[in-house]
């Protein structure tokens, strides 16, 4: 009996061998595999590529992931891993809509629209709404997707989306762009596209706390009246309509932390030849909007010149290095027009190929193609924008050795303190608030025990607070525990993909880390969640 029943066993491990490890080879969908070469990619199809490229690195991990389904055949597995990856590359649903505006002539025109929920793995959907005549369905469908992978990146459990008004802003009165976003937001309620629950959007190009102020009036005053969270519904509101400190200057400050962040890592910049440290080191702006504006001004107080600014009407040169805070100044003072800024010389956009340690592209989408990668004279790139970089242009990139810190990374701080102040709105109190007069009273009396402990020892002496203690009297205020938050989710991000980029010998290319780092985080949701029937 046992000689026969060891034949068996002998037999069926043959067949089934538990040594035996199944390697996958992704292969890249027909329709995608072009755009590596292709100069000027549709940008939907820009963000599919570089997802799906990510999966071609990670699949095997993601296989070894559903080995715990012990229950589940090999067929099975590759079933379901076929399965959650084809949900997670897809657009969840899109929406488009026209309607009539009156304008101040009298005269009437039809304006287009767009919303685009990209994933629903988590609740509610996050994204912002712009204002550009660049705005179409694939384009808000590549930033769904982007938002997606971002919030996964950082840790922010939202799922992706955006929204946008084909318009140009600068061609309607204030009372026009008014009834547009009023009208807008009440498109988006009657389709169940905006809520607490549902989808949240915020500021995006072209638009501000303005317009995320009429759109929560309007949520509030109709399908949101009986909502207790109404005031949810949008991020990037101003304070007083509940709104939180530190949300203006969140993204840029996030470019900062970023750059700090790998500026600071010896292997990193060994790989690029520069010293290690933000200290003394040269830096052009492209794109001196919100983001490029806070993220100049922060790098200038670490010690970085800010040579040159790209990129808004007029471009600037400057090798003693721009004052930031002067020039941002100045163009609020100005309407946005740096033309006359004393200490800067006016120049053409060749400033962009002058020698620098870091260039900062924040304008806007596909700014740096295959064109302009060659002629780069940079050692590292931080991406501010959404998207600025076609795949042909990033391989030549990292073939120049050339470090690219990734959208999906750099431009999330914007993305993580709106969930700072979706929290707070939930929560109906301003973070720090119940604890000011606590922290007060007790730092108060721990200088009087201290003092009254000295007395008893014949210490005469009077304890007083020192300034920097002064100022934390009363515990952290909102806008210091918003910033020590935005830095701690920051670092820890930058964590994660260092720790994927070298798990998966990825070298100088950050941005496939970061998709990595993304791809296995909603994986894992959608696995353990279920793919919905």
């Amino acid at each position: 009996m046992f000689p026969a029943t060891l034949n068996i066993l002998k037999c069926k491990t043959k067949k089934i061998s538990p040594w035996k490890i199944i390697v996958r080879h992704y292969e890249i969908p027909e329709e995608f595999k072009a755009v590596i070469s292709d100069p000027n990619p549709m940008f939907y199809k820009m963000v599919q590529y570089f997802y799906h490229n990510a999966v071609s690195v990670c699949e095997p991990s993601l296989m070894d992931h559903l080995s715990k389904h012990t229950h589940m055949s090999e067929k099975k597995r590759k079933q379901r891993l076929d399965g959650i990856l084809k949900v997670m590359g897809s657009c969840n649903s899109s929406l488009q809509f026209e309607f009539p505006l009156q304008r101040k002539s009298g005269d009437y025109e039809i304006i287009h629209a767009y919303r685009s929920q990209h994933s629903v793995h988590r609740l509610p959907c996050k994204g912002g709404i712009r204002f550009s005549t660049a705005v179409d369905l694939q384009e808000v469908k590549a930033l769904a997707s982007l938002m997606t992978y971002k919030c996964a990146c950082s840790n922010i459990p939202y799922g992706g989306a955006k929204g946008g008004v084909s318009i140009d802003p600068k061609k309607y009165t204030v009372a026009e762009l008014q009834r547009i976003t009023r009208r807008y937001t009440l498109e988006l309620a009657k389709k169940n596209y905006i809520g607490a629950g549902i989808d949240v959007p915020a500021p995006d190009m072209a638009t501000s706390g303005r317009e995320m102020s009429w759109i929560v009036d309007t949520y509030i005053k109709t399908l949101g009246y009986k909502d207790l969270n109404a005031a949810a519904c949008v991020t990037g509101k101003p304070i007083n309509g509940g709104g939180i400190h530190g949300r203006v200057e969140a993204t840029g400050r996030g470019t900062f932390i970023a750059l700090e962040n790998f500026c600071n890592r010896k292997e990193y910049m060994d790989m690029v030849g520069l010293e290690t440290g933000l200290n003394g080191k040269t830096a052009i702006i492209q794109g001196f909007g919100n983001v490029g504006a806070y993220a100049a001004l922060y790098l200038q107080k670490k010690g970085v010149k800010i040579i040159g600014v790209l990129e808004f009407g007029v471009n600037l040169k400057n090798p003693e290095g721009i004052q930031s805070q002067d020039l941002f100044n100045y163009m609020r003072k100005n309407k946005g027009n740096a033309k006359g800024f004393p200490g800067a010389q006016e120049c053409g956009p060749e400033i962009l190929y002058e020698k620098c340690d870091i260039l900062v592209a924040a304008a806007s989408e596909k700014t740096i193609t295959n064109e302009v990668a060659p002629k780069l004279n940079c050692k590292v790139i931080a991406e501010g924008a959404n998207g600025p970089t076609v795949p042909s242009a990033d391989k030549t990139l990292q073939e120049k050795k050339i470090l690219v810190l990734p959208d999906l990374l750099v431009n999330s701080g914007g993305v993580t303190v709106s969930y700072f102040e979706f929290l707070k709105n939930l929560n109906h109190v301003s973070f720090g608030k119940l604890s000011i007069k606590f922290w007060r009273d007790s730092n108060t009396a721990l200088l009087d025990s201290v003092e009254q402990s000295l007395k008893k020892a014949k210490v005469n002496a009077k304890i007083e607070a020192s300034p920097v203690f002064q100022t934390m009297m009363c515990g952290a205020n909102e806008k210091l525990i918003v910033n020590s938050g935005l830095e701690y989710s920051m670092n820890n991000a930058c964590q994660n993909i260092v720790t994927a980029n070298q798990k998966h010998k990825l070298g100088l290319d950050l941005r496939t880390s970061a998709y990595i780092t993304a791809i296995e985080k909603i994986f894992v949701t959608y696995d353990e969640h279920g793919l919905a029937i």
